[in-house]
């Protein structure tokens, strides 16, 4: 039944996909020179999507075949070419969704310059915003139903559907770290060249950085975040179920079996329908203020969802018991409630600290006045200020969920947190729609007021992107969390003590770890912008009349694509093969116990730094647009300067290293997961 229900709402969320995706189609591209523009950004982020790809397809290929290995050696701890199957499928559902967002995404910018062109602000917002569902609602849609697939195909079979989180969690880690390592090389060439070295404005057609630019803006804040927030979905139910199957051996109630089996199901298609009405929403009554009409989506959606697990539980509930406590019918449904709650208090902490409104970003904007020294160390306290409330939660709500549905309440607040994907996503991608529309409306030289629109639309954009990187940290926090308690479950650790010292060098090696991976990143995209750098001052050296802006002079953008390229592949490998062999290594030498150590330690510095970097790039990032707005002497001011250099430091913090860690936890937690069979204590 609870399968049924889960693939229904699934189809539901692709029907619905296919609805947007006609919609946005149909809409006018504008003037030759747009969809010129627009066909170029389509181009870069296609080649770059199916070289990564094509790398990724050989470490899954090398993980398929060892777990095939895997269960001839060891045939009695069930890891087997059946885990590879469903490893293989997860990470294929994570690749579609990133193919298929991305396809639509780069086919809504042109669309929403036209649309806020002929319509204004409300018809720019209703593009952008089904473009943005596409992803969301892709998603969750392909996520869910790969999973109930897998699910049902296996019979259920944890060690087997594990597999199916690992897949979506080793495409996340390498689309989040190629595509933000791709964006962030590409921007900070476009900006330190072009805006800072040449003079001349953002988007500017002259610069050849500035497709590669737009295209990274897909390949990252798309593609990159579909992928890791339904990893993050993904890992949130399986962890459940995974928890699940052990309340299942301990029940003297009649019932409560299936109810706590089918309830990560409901709350999943629940949270699918109550996403569809949300962006319905967004797009029936978005008015002049978009900020307000994405908001009002988001609490509606997040309502919906609270009711309708509340209902479930009223009408299905049964109680049950795990390690010996009892709890109530409401128990899950509460669990998950404290998710929901937890993950927008997170989320709208994050939007405190990076939004231009508050006074965070504005003290750092007036501080930008002093150099580019100052607004870096400014940049960098609020990022680490911004920890201490959104831990504080986190920490709260794990309690919560604790208290009210022992370890399982834990794992049920992670899905909770994760239960409106759909729409946080659809938020989220609409903000690069927003941003290349912008690029192309300069590049296409169309009127002032269109460009006005769209960097209205751009700056609610950065501030739902805030939001959303809120809620990917708290979920990839809590879903790290149920998935560990799985480990320990399913490898027999009855406890973690810091008396042992495998477990003590375990904490201490996984602490390091965020760190370690972290500046594998940063220098990825150094190298990057580096070379990137070096092209750009080259053509507006070598190519006469191009920095100028001679008629008909143009630059070539295809090699600045290529090099931003090459640079993401190359600096994505290193990273991802961290994060794959660790759990490995660390399970045979430190033992299982060891490697719960080490979990636990990723798990709070990386929560930590990812919380920091990503909220420091987001205040650097809108205090450099604050000061654009006219604040503090305005564009080309001193303080705009010391913006710009700001916001170019702050840009891989929050686009590449933040969103990775948040994988890299999550990543390393469900290989644990998997591999548990082969570390069990005895």
């Amino acid at each position: 039944m609870f399968l049924k229900t889960a693939a229904v709402c699934a189809v539901l969320a692709l029907m619905f996909v296919v609805y947007l995706a006609k919609y946005v189609l149909s809409k006018p591209q504008g003037t030759k020179k747009m969809e010129e523009l627009s066909l170029a950004v389509q181009a870069g982020a296609a080649a770059f999507l199916k070289r990564e790809y094509t790398w990724v397809l050989s470490f899954i290929v090398v993980i398929f075949a060892l777990l095939s290995m895997l269960g001839m050696v060891r045939p009695d701890i069930g890891l087997n070419y059946q885990t590879g199957i469903a490893f293989v499928c997860g990470a294929f559902a994570s690749a579609l969704a990133g193919i298929l967002g991305m396809t639509i995404a780069t086919r809504s910018n042109a669309r929403t310059a036209a649309a806020a062109e002929s319509g204004g602000i409300k018809a720019a917002l209703d593009v952008a915003i089904s473009g943005g569902a596409v992803m969301g609602l892709g998603v969750v849609g392909i996520a869910l139903l790969g999973l109930v697939i897998v699910y049902k195909v296996f019979n259920g079979n944890p060690v087997i559907v594990n597999g199916y989180a690992m897949g979506a969690s080793l495409v996340a880690l390498f689309g989040r770290a190629g595509g933000g390592i791709f964006t962030k090389g590409a921007d900070m060439g476009a900006d330190l060249v072009g805006k800072v070295e040449a003079g001349i404005p953002e988007d500017d057609p002259r610069n050849p950085a500035v497709i590669a630019d737009n295209v990274g803006d897909n390949v990252g804040d798309v593609a990159g975040l579909g992928a890791d927030l339904l990893e993050s979905y993904v890992a949130s139910i399986i962890a459940s179920l995974a928890v699940a199957m052990t309340i299942t051996t301990a029940l003297d109630v009649g019932g409560a079996s299936e109810y706590v089996r089918a309830f990560p199901f409901f709350a999943a298609s629940i949270g699918i329908i109550a996403s569809i009405i949300g962006v319905m929403y967004v797009k029936m009554f978005a008015q002049s203020n978009p900020q307000s009409a994405l908001m009002m989506g988001t609490y509606v959606a997040a309502a919906l969802a609270i009711l309708g697990v509340l209902f479930y539980a009223l009408i299905r509930g049964e109680a049950f018991i795990l390690e010996g406590v009892e709890y109530g019918r409401f128990s899950p449904a509460i669990a998950c409630i404290i998710g929901v709650v937890a993950g927008m208090a997170v989320g709208f902490t994050s939007e405190y600290f990076t939004s231009g409104k508050f006074k965070p970003v504005q003290k750092l904007a007036e501080r930008c006045q002093t150099g580019p020294a100052i607004a870096v160390t400014e940049g960098t306290a609020v990022g680490m200020q911004s920890t201490a409330l959104p831990v504080i939660v986190l920490a709260l709500a794990v309690l919560g969920a604790y208290h009210f549905a022992g370890v399982y309440g834990i794992a049920i607040a992670a899905l909770g947190m994760l239960a409106t994907t759909g729409m946080v996503v659809a938020v989220d991608a609409y903000g690069p729609i927003a941003d290349n529309a912008g690029g192309i409306a300069e590049m296409a030289g169309m009127d002032p007021k269109v460009r006005e629109i769209t960097d209205n639309l751009d700056a609610v954009g950065n501030t739902t992107a805030a939001i959303g990187k809120g809620f990917a940290i708290g979920s990839a926090a809590f879903a790290a969390i149920g998935l560990l308690s799985a480990f320990m479950l399913s490898a027999n650790i009855q406890t973690v003590s810091i008396s042992d010292p495998q477990i003590l060098a375990g904490i201490l090696i996984g602490a390091m770890l965020p760190f370690f991976f972290s500046s594998m990143l940063f220098r990825a995209v150094g190298k990057c912008a580096d070379t990137m750098i070096l092209e750009v001052r080259r053509q507006f050296r070598d190519i006469p009349g191009l920095k100028e802006g001679k008629e008909g002079v143009m630059p070539d953008s295809t090699t600045c694509v290529s090099i931003a390229t090459q640079g993401a592949i190359n600096g994505m490998l290193l990273p991802g093969g961290l994060a794959i062999l660790t759990p490995l290594v660390v399970g045979f030498v430190l033992g299982a116990e060891g490697l719960a150590g080490v979990l636990v330690g990723a798990i709070a510095t990386g929560v930590m730094l990812g919380i920091q970097t990503a909220n420091s790039g987001g205040a650097m990032d809108n205090a450099k647009k604050y000061i654009e707005e006219g604040h503090f002497g305005g564009k080309n001011s001193d303080a705009h300067k010391a913006a710009v250099v700001g916001d170019t430091v702050g840009d891989p913090l929050k686009d590449t290293v933040g969103p990775s860690i948040n994988i890299l936890i999550k990543l390393m937690c469900v290989i644990s997961l998997v591999l548990a069979p082969l570390f069990m204590v005895s």
